[in-house]
């Protein structure tokens, strides 16, 4: 008789059992051999050596799933652990376009012509500088790529970026610690990364420092190799701001900059770094600038309409 504790990785145990331990049930009846004991984030498997060892292997095909699409169905469950058939089992998931299996297996891809604009210019740039007015996903399908590379193995680590300009980035008059008093600027990024990610692996992750969320004043003196960077909400930093958020720039970095340059918060006398880069930037080698529109806006159908009025208003 062998013992063995197999602890879960980041993963949902609910998403593993199932609803009232339905899967880990299918498990036990599958491989009887083995007595299956789960308690939180341990399983403990009893049993034959050679029959623990299958348990085992079935296991991890489970978790690799999980891991990439963030669902299981029991039709999916039996084909892993009986055939081995990751592939199979998600045959109708695996479409080309999808960028990565969000919470719950939400299949996340471009839907706009801008945001497939993106896509199209990712590889062949390593700066991409993408304007245009809110709800468009500028963000959203920005976090996806930086999660895709993240889970492909292309980059080491994510950091994203905003600068805190509404108040000055004088933030003493906020209650808390300063993570406290940052977490309001920073919370559409955590909203976007929770979108695609257990929250669970998402604190491990952070953790970890692989994913790192931090304002912009805080990038001075880094230099950021191997890492998939954004700047959200660009059009708030000023000229000096984003020159230094573009030149730490390291070796083998994806670097992504957004904004809506129609709504610049800075001082009247402060020109918006991203308006200055948008200028300069423009056919460097390198570098791409994508410019969305209103029918990119994929929020409310009400948000479009909004921001029609405003520009014909200016």
């Amino acid at each position: 008789m062998t013992e063995k504790t197999i602890y879960l990785p980041a993963i949902d145990p609910l998403t593993l059992y199932g609803p009232n331990n339905q899967l880990l049930d299918l498990l036990q009846r599958n491989f009887s051999k083995v007595k299956i004991i789960a308690r939180g984030e341990q399983i403990k498997l009893l049993g034959p050596q050679k029959s623990i060892s299958l348990v085992e292997a079935a296991l991890q095909r489970v978790f690799q799933h999980i891991e990439r699409f963030n669902t299981l169905s029991p039709e999916q469950f039996e084909d892993l652990i009986l055939n081995g058939d990751e592939n199979g089992a998600a045959e109708n998931q695996t479409l080309e376009d999808v960028l990565v299996f969000g919470q719950h297996g939400k299949a996340i891809r471009a839907r706009t012509y801008h945001q497939k604009s993106i896509l199209e210019k990712y590889d062949d740039h390593d700066l991409i500088v993408s304007t245009g007015p809110a709800g468009s996903g500028k963000t959203y399908i920005a976090v996806a790529l930086a999660v895709r590379a993240l889970r492909n193995r292309e980059v080491k680590r994510i950091i994203l970026s905003r600068p805190a300009v509404e108040s000055g980035e004088q933030l003493g008059f906020l209650p808390g610690d300063l993570k406290e008093k940052l977490d309001p600027y920073l919370q559409p990024l955590y909203d976007a990364l929770l979108d695609m990610m257990p929250a669970r692996k998402l604190h491990d992750l952070m953790e970890e420092n692989v994913i790192q969320i931090a304002p912009l004043a805080f990038m001075r003196g880094r230099t950021l190799e191997n890492s998939f960077v954004i700047l959200d909400e660009a059009q708030n930093a000023t000229i000096n701001q984003l020159k230094m958020f573009l030149t730490r720039m390291g070796a083998h970095s994806k670097f992504m900059v957004t904004g809506d340059i129609t709504q610049v918060d800075l001082p009247k006398q402060q020109k918006s770094g991203l308006i200055h880069a948008y200028e300069m930037l423009k056919g460097i080698p390198g570098i791409a600038i994508v410019e969305f529109d209103r029918q990119d806006i994929i929020r409310h159908p009400l948000v479009e309409k909004i921001v029609q009025a405003y520009e014909d208003e200016d």
